[in-house]
């Protein structure tokens, strides 16, 4: 998984890079807001983890900034801070944040947020493989199944998703099938 990390303090920024790489993630770091928010418009991520308090733009506005992009693929965004009380988190829940980490932060628990943002993002793939370009056959509509073969448009989305189908007549087709 690729990720963004974005913290102004060296040690703190390089342990994280560390687990994360560990853990099999690409890890580019950005030590405040404003260097990550520029690496962010370059490149897409997969998770950002930024600190709440930094120099320049802090983690509220670079979620912000996110978050407003729009782009098609949605980054997990985990925000760091020491700041503890409701309103703090109830700001950075507006802002886009995905989930928080207290500072100090504790390997383990970033570990178990990491695999939630790793579920998150394999679903995520999934629904844009889904919503991507599938090959049709313009006569009988069936679809190209690697596994097997040509297979009829409501079997390959019921056994990709929970998606039920029910059948019915469009307006534009009435008038035929009540002819016959």
């Amino acid at each position: 998984m690729k990720t963004l990390i974005a913290e102004d303090d060296k040690d703190c920024r390089e342990l994280i890079a560390a687990l994360l790489r560990h853990d099999g993630c690409e890890v580019v770091q950005t030590s405040d807001g404003s260097e990550a928010w520029q690496q962010f418009e370059r490149e897409r991520f997969s998770l950002v983890i930024s600190d709440w308090l930094m120099p320049q733009t802090d983690g509220i506005e670079l979620c912000r900034r996110i978050r407003n992009a729009h782009i098609a693929n949605y980054p997990y965004i985990i925000l760091l801070t020491a700041l503890k009380e409701k309103d703090y988190y109830l700001e950075g829940m507006k802002a886009g944040a995905d989930d928080f980490i207290t500072k100090p932060f504790d390997p383990d628990e970033l570990r178990a947020k990491l695999n939630t943002a790793k579920r998150i993002m394999e679903l995520q793939s999934r629904i844009l493989t889904l919503e991507g370009i599938l090959p049709t056959c313009m006569y009988c509509r069936k679809i190209r199944d690697g596994e097997n073969g040509w297979v009829s448009l409501e079997r390959y989305v019921t056994e990709r998703s929970h998606a039920a189908f029910s059948h019915g007549v469009c307006p534009d087709c009435f008038p035929r099938v009540q002819a016959t």
